[in-house]
């Protein structure tokens, strides 16, 4: 087939089984599978071949370590193929050939792979982050960080508890960073993503472009880096992003649900890196915050209007955190508009009584597991650890089921709070503490302790 030229979408799709035949061929099995065999085909125009990739990391990476090899491939079964495009989440970017330079020209610079764009949610910026005591201090470091140039702190390491704003910080530097400077290059990820990406890096032997991708960033932030805990290889990874992405005058912002001493399980090399910047706290929001927050989101609400009294009941029943404040006037105004109602402060006390009654006490992942580790004397850490000796396993078997009868998050959150674990792991849990809660009369008076003692 080859010599053939195509010159429509439809016989270039057809093409699309063979090419991927020779790749697989070309590169082997193993790596064929992780990353082009979710690629997809998604048309061709004017000499340009275009493939979607399900993500730009995904896309990236072929881009700079598979680019040659698909345009090779692309060529010997279709002439016409001048350039190929890898789109994903809307980046797109051009696989072009490189032409033959003369005999005896001076050889062109290399050059880069093209950057993703990260892309951040609109919502967050800091044109919509309403400040108060709680969270100025996290604020102004966040802004100078977007807006500054070499900053006298790094890295930035923001810590709160859950709903409290911390992620919309970080979301708000990125845009602000990036709208600034949009030559440089802005990642934002969870640690689970870094981890993620990692290991799959390791397993397709790609490592190298995994750090040369995240040390070549003008801007990374890591957020939920309590994730780490006990993972070694990937804390030794981390570790090393840290010291070159600082030393070269990277920034480096990090995110937390809690403080750098209070990260079980985190080796003392990245504890002291993260404490060297400037590490800033979001408290709980006070009553004038809460207030405040909800003035702003019921003013950009069309045609809704909120009285006084209406957003001083919100503020002051529901205390757990601003995204559950948020969430309940976003509830009170669907109710309303969906029932063609009048908001009232009565007409809240109904719609969200629930929820009131949800948010007089709120018991955290966090404090069960710390709760249980004290009770059995072992390092909280354990409870991400890998670790299956019973007397881990079954401390953090009673943890997931504390978690699932005291707290209202989903069987999928609670086992990522867990060291990342499936749903089905703490379905298991909760099954056999149950179980056992009815044979071993030990083990159901350490269960009725702790209940006891988390929700007093």
């Amino acid at each position: 087939m080859t010599g053939v030229t195509f010159s429509m979408a439809g016989d270039a799709a057809a093409l699309w089984p063979q090419v991927r035949a020779l790749l697989r061929d070309s590169m082997g099995a193993r790596s064929f599978d992780h990353w082009l065999r979710p690629v997809s085909f998604a048309g061709f125009a004017d000499g340009v071949v275009i493939l979607a990739a399900p993500s730009a990391f995904t896309a990236n990476w072929i881009r700079s370590h598979h680019a040659d090899r698909l345009l090779q491939a692309w060529r010997s079964l279709l002439p016409e193929a001048m350039a190929i495009r890898i789109d994903a989440s809307g980046d797109a970017a051009l696989i072009r050939p490189v032409p033959a330079e003369p005999a005896g020209a001076p050889a062109a610079p290399a050059t880069s792979p093209v950057a993703d764009a990260q892309s951040f949610d609109a919502r967050f910026r800091f044109e919509t982050f309403v400040t108060g005591s709680a969270n100025q201090v996290a604020a102004n470091a966040a802004r100078a960080v977007a807006t500054g140039g070499r900053m006298s702190f790094n890295p930035l390491y923001v810590h709160a508890a859950t709903g409290q704003g911390k992620t919309h910080l970080l979301q708000a530097i990125g845009a602000a960073h990036q709208a600034a400077r949009p030559g440089q290059t802005v990642l934002y990820m969870s640690a689970e993503r870094f981890m993620y990406d990692f290991v799959s890096a390791m397993r397709a032997r790609e490592t190298l472009a995994f750090k040369a991708r995240l040390r070549s960033a003008s801007l990374l932030m890591i957020d939920d880096v309590q994730f780490i805990a006990g993972k070694e290889s990937t804390q030794e990874e981390f570790l090393h992003t840290v010291d070159e992405l600082v030393g070269s005058g990277g920034k480096l912002v990090i995110g937390a649900d809690r403080p750098p001493h209070a990260l079980d399980g985190v080796e003392g090399r990245i504890l002291s890196r993260l404490t060297q910047g400037l590490v800033v706290d979001i408290k709980p929001a006070d009553f004038a915050l809460r207030r405040a927050i909800l003035e702003a989101k019921a003013a950009a609400m069309p045609g809704v209007t909120v009285p006084d009294d209406v957003l001083d009941l919100l503020a002051t029943r529901i205390v757990s955190n601003i995204r559950e404040l948020e969430g309940g006037l976003n509830r009170l105004a669907a109710y309303a508009a969906l029932g063609d109602a009048t908001i009232s402060a009565a007409f809240a006390e109904d719609v969200l009584a629930e929820m009131f009654r949800a948010s007089k006490r709120r018991i955290t992942i966090d404090e069960i597991q710390k709760r249980v580790s004290d009770h059995f004397r072992i390092r909280q850490a354990e409870m991400v650890s890998a670790r299956r000796a019973r007397e881990v396993a079954r401390p953090r078997q009673i943890a997931m089921y504390l978690a699932k009868q005291l707290t209202p998050r989903s069987l999928p959150e609670i086992g990522r709070r867990f060291g990342g674990r499936d749903h089905t792991t703490v379905i298991h849990a909760v099954r056999q503490i149950e179980r056992l809660r009815g044979l071993d009369h030990d083990l159901d008076n350490d269960v009725r302790t702790l209940m006891r003692a988390l929700e007093g």
